[in-house]
């Protein structure tokens, strides 16, 4: 292993490969702008002719803050393309990287990699000169080398000869590496002598994902060769020139970093939600219990924040093929752990539930519920397993008119949770709520003024599930608030005098609110709630 950070043209001094982006999803589109920010000339595929249409527009189909002007402003610079032939990148790439998404398999826990198949099946036999491909993609340990193989298969560069045979035919110029030469032909990728694999896990944090590629904490190259080895070090020559480590390692190992570096994640975060739910037995505070472990250095405070648990498109599908690889592998029992983080992780989702049924004097039906988020994470329109949409989803299930409202994340909420309403504002939705429930922890829901909200609801009751308000600005206002893992001793043991629940057009049959008990360790749902995997 090396962690060198000089080597060749490292330092950004040398020739510059032309690169190749195959999938232009969230991960993709983002390494095609920001490599091509970086300098390079970047051309980026897709089977989805939508996707090219919006980008080669200058359209994000996605939100992440700062990449539009970024795509916009390297399609001005020329070096930035997109297309949907893939024998345009293969004549036009040194280094290929696939970004294709790995999903949960819709039959069990284990990565599908039908998409990663397909684009190398597609890509391969396209390759008829010396280049490097480069998987980003994250997948179960030993699928690099599956892929090495068959890009030795059926690339023709790594058999010119058989080429000839088959085709009966002469061999083209450029299939044995003689075609119309690149900048980085002489110095680089000539020296692969075919088509070679490296794996680069990425580590982009959604909301975040700029940096992150511009600025990585680290570069991790699965080679199987030090050509290979050169030629990636070339594609990321200006961000090694910042000192960023690199880590040089094998297969297997590459693809480990990821999936360990987010089974890690996830286990701490599930840790402090378990302190949250014993934390609530004893009547202490979990967030003192956070701040306290951040301050030993072995522990660190990065992912120890309580809340409803983690979500999003990695952490729970990464964690889930782990422990299918490892049952494939018969290490199964190694990573049993992370069975019980998913289960504590889908558990922190119906304590939400029991707190702002317990506010509410243990029942939801027919309450009015303002619910505080849609994507998985602030700065994101991500909604794949998002906690904050399966919350909306228990509270609805129990009866509830539940109003969601996120800044960016409302389409595609819409399209993922059709049953309950949608804003984009509070303004407009708050009036005679009974109940606001804060699920993702954007800046403008942090913000919120309680006393200019509280003269809209009609019952001041908040549930602040990623514990971003201030509790006690909040109960000076008049408010009672909660959050999971804090002391039930700040919760009044009668609701302050609240406005009347008043009847809609349809009768309820709903009285009037008085100021009920709060058992909240013990309250009970109207309705079933389960749980949410």
């Amino acid at each position: 292993m090396s962690t060198s950070d000089s080597h060749g043209s490292a330092a950004g001094t040398g020739p510059r490969p032309r690169l190749t982006v195959i999938g232009t999803g969230y991960l993709g589109a983002t390494h095609a702008v920001c490599m091509a920010e970086l300098g390079f000339e970047v051309l980026g595929v897709d089977v989805d002719d939508s996707k090219i249409e919006r980008l080669s527009a200058g359209d994000i189909p996605f939100y992440e803050p700062d990449l539009a002007d970024l795509l916009r402003s390297n399609l001005d610079s020329g070096r930035l393309r997109f297309t949907s032939s893939f024998e345009e990148i293969a004549d036009f790439g040194d280094v290929h990287f696939v970004c294709v998404g790995t999903p949960q398999r819709a039959d069990g826990l284990g990565a599908d990699l039908s998409h990663l198949n397909a684009a190398i099946e597609r890509l391969a036999p396209l390759l008829r000169r010396p280049c490097l491909v480069v998987g980003k993609s994250t997948v179960p340990a030993g699928t690099a080398a599956g892929i090495a193989r068959t890009l030795a298969r059926l690339a023709p560069a790594n058999h010119p000869v058989a080429e000839v045979v088959d085709a009966g035919a002469a061999v083209p110029a450029d299939a044995a590496g003689t075609g119309p030469a690149t900048p980085l032909d002489a110095d680089i990728v000539r020296v692969l002598g075919g088509v070679q694999l490296a794996w680069n896990p990425e580590f982009l944090r959604e909301g975040f994902a700029v940096a992150d590629t511009l600025h990585p904490d680290r570069l991790v190259f699965g080679v199987a060769s030090p050509a290979a080895e050169g030629a990636l070090r070339a594609a990321f020559a200006p961000v090694i020139a910042q000192g960023v480590p690199v880590i040089v390692t094998d297969y297997p190992t590459a693809e480990l970093v990821k999936t360990a570096a987010n089974s890690f994640l996830a286990t701490k975060i599930s840790f402090i939600n378990a302190m949250a739910e014993v934390c609530e037995a004893v009547d202490a505070d979990v967030l003192t219990l956070s701040e306290a472990l951040s301050h030993d250095v072995r522990i660190g405070g990065n992912f120890l924040r309580p809340g409803v648990g983690f979500g999003g498109g990695c952490l729970p599908k990464d964690i889930r093929a782990f422990q299918a690889r490892a049952d494939e592998l018969g290490v199964g029992v190694a990573l049993r752990f992370l069975r019980e983080i998913d289960e504590i992780n889908n558990r922190r989702r119906d304590r939400v539930v029991e707190l702002v049924a317990a506010a509410l004097d243990g029942t939801l039906a027919e309450r009015r519920l303002l619910v505080l988020g849609a994507a998985f994470k602030p700065n994101s329109d991500d909604v794949r397993d998002s906690p904050a949409l399966a919350v909306a989803d228990l509270l609805a299930r129990t009866g509830a008119e539940v109003i969601v409202v996120d800044p960016v994340a409302t389409h595609n909420a819409r399209r993922s949770l059709p049953g309950v309403a949608y804003s984009e504002s509070v303004d407009g939705v708050a009036a005679d709520v009974d109940a606001v429930v804060l699920l993702t922890e954007w800046r403008q829901f942090a913000e919120l003024d309680p006393v200019w909200l509280g003269a809209l609801v009609r019952r001041k009751v908040v549930v602040d599930a990623r514990h971003a308000l201030d509790g006690d600005r909040w109960r000076q206002a008049g408010w009672v608030y909660l959050a999971p893992g804090r002391p039930t001793g700040v919760i009044p043991s009668t609701l302050p005098q609240q406005r009347p629940f008043e009847a809609v057009a349809a009768d309820t049959g709903a009285g009037e609110v008085t100021g009920a008990e709060l058992a909240p360790q013990h309250a009970e749902v109207e309705a079933p709630v389960g749980g949410s995997s």
